[in-house]
C-alpha cells in the first residue's frame, strides 16, 4: 500500500507506475483504493463508477474496471456533504459530521472488494487518500492505516519534496501516529525532485537514521505526468500557445469529470485555458465549455457570481461557440428544476438561456458506456454517460448526436451553441480531428490512448531507473 505524506503528493502516479512494472515482469496487478474522494468518475462495464484515477491504474495493468478497485467514492456536493457510492452505487448523500458512522458498513465492502481482487491476481497495489498523519480521523479508517491493520497490508510512505519540508513530511508521519500503525511502515520514497539527486543525500540518510525505516530511493520530478489523465482538475495543465484555436473551460466549483479536456491539452493547434474564480472569459476565445457538475444549480449560482453569464453573452454575441457537457449542458438550457431536492434544496433555478431546453432531476443516474454518431459530422465515437436528469425542449429537434437510434444532446438554430450529456468524446481521434476542423482547427494528436500507454511505459521505466522497484515489489507478501 502506497501512502503520502500529505495530499497530491503523487501517489496515483506511484501506483500506476509500479502497476505497468509489475506488469512488465509477467505479474497479474489490480489497483485499488478502498476510498476516494473526487467527482472525476469513471463509468465500469457493469454500470458502476469508480475514481478516475484507479482507471487510469487499471489501463497501467491492462484490465477492465471493476468496481471493486475503489469500492468507496464520496462525490462532493456541497463543502459540508458528499454523496457516499459503495461498490459502483449510491448509496446515500451524507454530511462529514455524519460519514463516521457509515464507515463500520463501508468497512465491510472495502474487504469485501479487495479479498475479490487477493483471490483474482497476483499482486495488488493499494493507494492510500490524504495522510496517515491525519490522526483525528483514525478511529473508524478505512482510508489510510485503519484499512493496512485490517487488511494486514505493509505500507510504503511517499514524501513529496517539491513542496518542501520532505524530512518533516516523513518524519513527522512517524512522531505523529501510533506505534502499532509505524510498525506497519516497511519503508519510505521521496518523490518529485527537480535537480541533482545526489544533493539531498544527507537528508535521506538522516530520514533513514531517524525513523529506522528502509528507503527505496528518491524519484525525479516526471516531466511528462501532464500528459496522463488528471484526477484534480487544480492539476489540468493550461496549454497556452501561440495562435491556433482559442479554448476555455469554466473552472466550476463542483467540476465532475474534466478528463473531457485531457485529449485537448495535448493538440498542438489548441491553446486550452481553465479558468479559474474571479478571471473574465477572455474575449478572443473561440470555444468555451461548460463542463460537467456535480451540482448543476449550485455551480450555475457559481457561474453567475464570477460574472461569467455576462461574458459568455457577449462570447455569443461574437460569433463565439459554446460547449456544454452533461451538466453543463443542463445549465444552457432555460432552467434547472429539482423539485425533489436530489441535488440540494428542492426548487428550480433559471438557466443560462443559450438553448431552449429544460431539465428536471430525477432520482434515476445514468452509468453507462455509450457508441454515438456525431450528427453534424457523422463521425462515430464511444463515450459515456454518468447523470441524473431528464432534458427536453425546442432545440432537441436538432440532436448533437445519435446513440442505439435515439436523440442525444441540443444544438442551437446556428449550430454556435451545442449540448450534451456525452463525456469522453474528444478521447477518441477521429471525433476529435472532425470537431476541430468544423471550428478551423487541424488535429495534429493522433492516438490519443496510445500516447497515454506510451507516458506509462515511460513511468513505469522512470522509476525503474531511479527507485529499487525489486525491493518494492518484495515488501507484498
Amino acid at each position: 500500500m502506497i501512502q503520502g505524506t500529505g495530499s497530491n503528493v503523487g501517489k496515483s502516479m506511484l501506483v500506476a507506475g509500479l502497476c505497468r512494472a509489475a506488469v512488465k515482469r509477467g505479474l497479474s496487478v489490480a489497483p485499488f483504493k478502498p476510498q476516494n474522494m473526487s467527482n472525476n468518475a469513471a463509468v465500469t462495464s457493469d454500470g458502476g463508477e469508480i475514481g478516475r484515477a484507479q482507471a487510469l491504474q487499471a489501463m497501467a495493468c491492462g484490465k477492465a474496471l471493476t468496481v471493486d478497485m475503489n469500492p468507496v467514492l464520496l462525490k462532493p456536493e456541497t463543502d459540508v456533504g458528499a454523496q457516499v457510492v459503495v461498490q459502483g452505487k449510491r448509496l446515500t448523500t451524507a454530511k462529514a459530521r455524519d460519514y463516521a458512522k457509515l464507515k463500520p458498513q463501508l468497512m465491510e465492502a472495502v474487504l469485501e472488494s479487495f479479498n475479490r481482487l487477493k483471490a483474482q491476481n497476483d499482486l495488488v497495489i493499494v493507494e492510500g487518500a490524504g495522510s496517515p498523519a491525519e490522526v483525528n480521523l483514525r478511529r473508524g479508517d478505512i482510508a489510510n492505516m485503519g484499512f493496512a491493520q485490517a487488511a494486514d497490508v505493509p505500507v510504503v510512505l511517499a514524501g513529496d519534496i517539491d513542496r518542501g519540508g520532505v524530512i518533516a513530511q516523513v518524519i513527522g508521519t512517524q512522531a505523529v501516529i501510533s506505534q502499532e500503525d509505524a510498525a506497519k511502515v516497511a519503508g519510505f520514497m521521496i518523490n518529485k525532485f527537480r535537480g541533482d539527486p545526489s544533493l539531498f543525500d544527507d537528508g535521506y540518510d538522516f530520514i533513514k537514521q531517524r525513523t529506522g525505516w528502509p528507503g527505496f530511493g528518491v524519484l525525479p520530478y516526471f516531466g511528462d505526468a501532464w500528459k496522463l489523465p488528471a484526477e484534480d482538475a487544480l492539476d489540468i495543465k493550461n496549454a497556452k500557445r501561440d495562435g491556433g484555436l482559442k479554448v476555455v473551460c469554466l473552472g466550476l466549483s463542483r467540476i465532475a469529470n474534466f478528463d473531457d479536456l485531457d485529449p485537448l491539452a495535448q493538440e498542438p493547434g489548441v491553446s486550452l485555458t481553465m479558468l479559474r474564480a474571479g478571471a473574465p472569459i477572455p474575449g478572443d476565445a473561440d470555444v468555451v465549455i461548460i463542463p460537467g457538475s456535480k451540482s448543476t444549480r449550485g455551480d450555475l449560482a457559481f457561474l453567475r457570481a464570477q460574472g461569467w453569464d455576462i461574458d459568455l453573452a457577449a462570447h455569443v454575441r461574437r460569433g463565439g461557440h459554446v460547449l456544454g457537457i452533461c451538466g453543463g449542458y443542463q445549465m444552457l438550457g432555460v432552467s434547472v428544476q429539482d423539485p425533489d431536492g436530489i441535488e440540494g434544496p428542492a426548487g428550480e433555478t433559471e438557466g443560462l438561456g443559450l438553448l431552449n431546453v429544460v431539465t428536471e432531476m430525477t432520482a434515476d443516474k445514468r452509468l453507462t458506456e455509450t457508441e454515438a454518431v456525431h450528427v453534424a459530422s457523422g463521425q462515430s465515437f464511444c463515450g459515456y454517460e454518468i447523470h441524473i436528469g431528464r432534458t427536453d425542449g425546442e432545440d432537441r429537434a436538432r440532436p448533437f448526436a445519435r446513440v442505439a437510434g435515439r436523440d442525444e444532446g441540443a444544438v442551437s438554430a446556428n449550430g454556435r451553441i451545442s449540448g450534451s450529456y456525452l463525456h469522453g468524446m474528444f478521447r477518441d481521434d477521429g471525433f476529435r480531428a472532425a470537431w476541430l476542423s468544423a471550428l478551423g482547427a487541424e488535429a495534429g494528436q493522433a492516438g490519443y490512448d496510445a500516447t497515454v500507454e506510451a507516458v506509462l511505459d515511460d513511468l513505469a521505466a522512470h522509476m525503474e531507473r531511479h527507485l529499487d522497484v525489486e525491493a518494492l515489489l518484495r515488501v507484498a507478501r
